[in-house]
């Protein structure tokens, strides 16, 4: 299985709080982390190919230094007045390892890691394919949409090669009113559910509807 690539978007909020800090000249902050995907389509999406995620802090914070977070978007809160760099291990089948730098210069800002995924179990490969392709999937693996899409193509293929839709609808237009109410009919028994809703029609009827037309000799 060849590798997969993700970029991993981290996102980093703070702002001042009104407390001591403690520390003459630096205020106490707030500050958050979360970590979403970014699709093949630039678009920010849940992380959900982590099963958990560790920040390990700087060691002033006790025994708050190390915290796991099991659901996305991994969110971790704290207040400290210093800046730091911290390491946050990424578990899915394997650990993946990214160092962030925590800093006070905005108040929100991001940073983008590039995560690769080395010969990715059943489970994780299913999960990386909601975020974008998959190495691969174009020589064998499509969605049920693209090939229910392929067939649908290959039956209007195989009907226009034996129906001539322009001289079907001006055979239609020759038959007699007797022969039309027929032909009502024939739709309204053989019609799918959304064919009123779809530019298209059931192959089947209209290989009946040529077959009736040129039975009654309007072709």
């Amino acid at each position: 299985m060849p590798d997969v690539k993700r970029n991993v978007r981290l996102i980093t909020e703070q702002h001042v709080v009104n407390k001591d800090s403690g520390v003459e000249g630096f205020p106490l902050r707030a500050w958050s982390i979360e970590i979403y995907l970014v699709n093949d389509h630039g678009e920010q999406v849940p992380a959900n190919v982590f099963d958990k995620v560790t920040y390990t802090l700087h060691p002033s914070f006790g025994d708050r230094a190390i915290q796991t977070f099991k659901n996305p978007p991994f969110r971790i809160s704290e207040e400290g007045w210093g800046e730091f760099d911290m390491q946050i291990t990424l578990h899915a089948d394997k650990d993946h390892y990214v160092t962030h730098d925590l800093n006070f210069a905005q108040t929100r800002y991001e940073s983008k890691h590039v995560i690769t995924f080395k010969n990715p179990k059943p489970a994780l490969l299913a999960a990386l394919r909601e975020s974008g392709p998959v190495p691969g999937d174009e020589n064998g693996v499509k969605s049920k949409r693209s090939a229910a899409s392929e067939e649908g193509s290959k039956k209007k293929k195989r009907t226009e090669k034996s129906v001539d839709m322009d001289k079907l609808a001006d055979g239609l237009q020759r038959l007699g009113e007797d022969d039309l109410l027929q032909v009502v009919q024939m739709v309204h028994d053989n019609k799918a559910p959304d064919s009123y809703t779809k530019n298209d029609v059931e192959h089947t009827l209209i290989k009946m509807l040529w077959d009736f037309t040129q039975e009654k000799g309007a072709l």
